[in-house]
């Protein structure tokens, strides 16, 4: 087992001066593409389950969500062009003498079944989806799934952390909140296009919180203006219940109350004519985007379960660390970086470096090799979470 145990360098993250940490919502357009490249392969891995007993190799980690155009409008506006979201990445349709996986069907109709569930708003008409998944190199689908223990089909490296900071559990928290069924049935205007911003200097922190309203529910300025200021106490009461720190709050700070700009949409994102999407953009394997942190800029979504490293790594070095946080009397922190070699079963990394901070490595080591040849061993299943849905990746 090539795991290295070392005692952390620098300050904690709580005693920095300054901390940045940022959330795309829902219905952020770099939200989208990743739920919708996740979606796809959580629906291929069923798929190929049930028919062949094996999840075959595919990588459906690529998708770019392109803006439409709109006119939103008090009381309800229209979508002049449709936005246009484009699967894209590699598959396998079957094995010889075995039915053909309906990949097509799959990415288009599957996710238009989550949209609307999740993001209702975005209609048929309003978005229009293509596919554009082709066939896997011969090479990368051998290493997929034949093997007692599945082979990597990348050389990468993952990297997690525990415990999550005040600051950044405030912005993860907002985020879902905001998002929650029970604000939307208080506060239908407000859309799934949500992005928190959390800036900590000592011991204030403030939120920039972006909000899309929606046109149909907002009937007027003044309405939208008195919807923003009850959403501002709201998430400002909420905020310091989680946090000892100050809490200072700003929601759409760039609104003009006076030219009567405003965030105002038709569907409640600004894919429809503000932004475009693409996955990899928006939030790590833990929820957030933290450059006060070590990440990896690797996008986990749609990447397959079984062989690719660059998802399943990063599962993996979370578990450790929540493990390592959890379970070992003194560890104030921790950091687990994980790097494969591509051929290599996935149960042998090239190296595991855990640092720890709280006791000395030399008594961290013997918890850190068990916990951590345990996670490894336990590979099927962590691929059946992902598949069932139940890991956070984005």
């Amino acid at each position: 087992m090539n795991v290295t145990v070392a005692n952390a360098h620098g300050p904690a993250q709580e005693d920095l001066l300054v901390e940045m940490v940022e959330r795309k919502g829902l219905g952020h357009p770099d939200t989208i593409c990743d739920r919708a490249a996740e979606e796809l392969s959580r629906r291929l891995s069923r798929w190929y389950l049930e028919n062949y007993g094996r999840i075959l190799h595919h990588n459906v980690d690529k998708a770019l969500l392109v803006g439409g155009e709109s006119r939103p409008a008090f009381g309800g506006g229209e979508i002049i062009r449709p936005m246009e979201l484009i699967l894209c990445g590699r598959a396998t349709p079957g094995i010889e003498g075995g039915p053909l996986a309906p990949i097509k069907a799959m990415a288009i109709e599957g996710t238009r079944e989550w949209l609307a569930e999740a993001i209702p708003q975005l209609s048929e008409e309003r978005i229009d989806i293509g596919s554009r998944i082709g066939i896997g190199s011969p090479d990368l689908r051998k290493v997929c799934g034949v093997n007692e223990v599945p082979l990597s089909n990348d050389t990468s490296f993952a990297v997690a952390y525990a415990p999550l900071s005040e600051t950044e559990r405030v912005v993860h928290e907002t985020e879902r909140l905001l998002n929650s069924p029970q604000v939307k049935q208080h506060w239908p205007m407000l859309g799934s296009d949500v992005k928190v911003m959390g800036v900590r200097t000592g011991d204030t922190i403030r939120l920039t919180v972006a909000v899309a309203f929606i046109g149909e529910h907002t009937k007027s300025l003044d309405h939208y203006f008195a919807v923003k200021g009850e959403v501002h106490e709201f998430i400002l009461e909420h905020a310091q219940s989680l946090t000892r720190r100050e809490v200072e709050v700003a929601v759409n700070a760039a609104d003009d109350d006076i030219e009567g700009s405003v965030f105002l949409t038709v569907t409640g994102t600004s894919a429809e004519m503000g932004d475009d999407g693409q996955v990899g953009r928006g939030n790590r394997a833990n929820g957030l985007i933290t450059p006060m942190r070590p990440q990896s800029l690797e996008a986990c979504a749609g990447k397959n379960p079984v062989c690719h490293v660059g998802k399943i790594y990063h599962v993996m070095a979370r578990r450790i660390v929540d493990r390592l946080v959890g379970e070992v009397d003194g560890i104030s922190d921790a950091t687990c970086t994980m790097v494969s070699q591509i051929g290599a079963p996935i149960t042998e990394p090239q190296r595991v470096l855990i640092e720890v901070r709280g006791i000395d490595q030399r008594a961290a080591r013997p918890a850190a090799e068990d916990i951590t040849t345990a996670v490894l061993n336990d590979w099927s299943g962590i691929r059946d979470a992902i598949v069932a849905g139940e890991c956070e990746l984005f």
